[in-house]
């Protein structure tokens, strides 16, 4: 099936490591052009050498005039912004009353502030071409409400419910917003930077054995892969999904049906 992709201009936020690389490579194999929005400068410069028509341009999703220099930048080279995928994120494995303050207010800072900024920022753009596809990451923790994960919940909801309310604002102009909700999708060593919350305790956390352990409650008994999820994110920045918005769509394995 042809996605009609090739030529698009594409910004993918987080996407210098795991699920957003793989979501940045996929859409550069479809011959589409991709900037690699992430505040690792130099992870996602190694990305970009990957494969023609990857861009990398270091941004910091939670400072809107960072924001809004990409996507300056993306429309002075491209002329338009086509598709944006939200796929910067950040999560700490804690439970409530253990998380300090700093790292509630980091989640909601990187989860969903920088959501709004980047969404914000593209629809001007959109607007006036009376066309767009904004997909976001967000969580099955944001429709299950996840242990050890309570504010990341939160924001991941949050996610969910304004891509809601902004794809019906925006519906009259050609734009559809959708969200694809991972499960646990552990990073390749060369595919994280130094930058990724997978660099550090989170990948202790997640230790072979334990992650054995959650391999046991997906339906399918595997683990996910940034291709799994790159695979439903073209598809919902396609033409082939031009009748699709404000859906959530868990590629999870079967971890939740509901």
């Amino acid at each position: 099936m042809d996605l009609e992709l090739a030529g698009r201009s594409v910004i993918v936020t987080g996407g210098a490591s795991n699920i957003g690389r793989g979501i940045a490579l996929a859409f550069a194999d479809e011959g589409a052009r991709v900037w690699i929005a992430d505040r690792d400068a130099e992870q996602a410069r190694r990305v970009a050498e990957e494969r023609s028509g990857l861009v990398a341009q270091e941004t910091d999703v939670t400072d809107p005039q960072s924001v809004s220099r990409l996507v300056d930048a993306v429309v002075a080279d491209a002329g338009t912004i086509d598709v944006l995928v939200n796929c910067a994120g950040w999560v700490m494995d804690r439970l409530f009353l253990e998380q300090p303050r700093d790292e509630w207010q980091h989640e909601i800072d990187v989860n969903f502030w920088g959501f709004l900024n980047c969404t914000r920022a593209v629809l001007e753009s959109m607007t006036k071409r009376r066309r767009g596809r904004i997909v976001s990451i967000a969580s099955d923790a944001g429709r299950i409400g996840e242990f050890r994960e309570a504010v990341y919940s939160g924001t991941k909801a949050a996610v969910i419910a304004t891509s809601k309310a902004i794809a019906r604002e925006v519906g009259k102009h050609g734009i559809t917003l959708n969200v694809v909700c991972p499960g646990v999708v552990p990073p390749k060593r060369e595919a994280t930077g130094t930058g990724s919350m997978w660099s550090g305790e989170l990948a202790q956390m997640y230790s072979d054995e334990m992650l054995q352990k959650v391999v046991r409650a997906y339906t399918l008994r595997r683990l996910g892969t940034p291709e799994d999820i790159a695979n439903a994110v073209l598809f919902l920045a396609s033409e082939r999904a031009s009748y699709i918005t404000g859906q959530t769509l868990s590629v999870d394995g079967g971890y939740v049906m509901a």
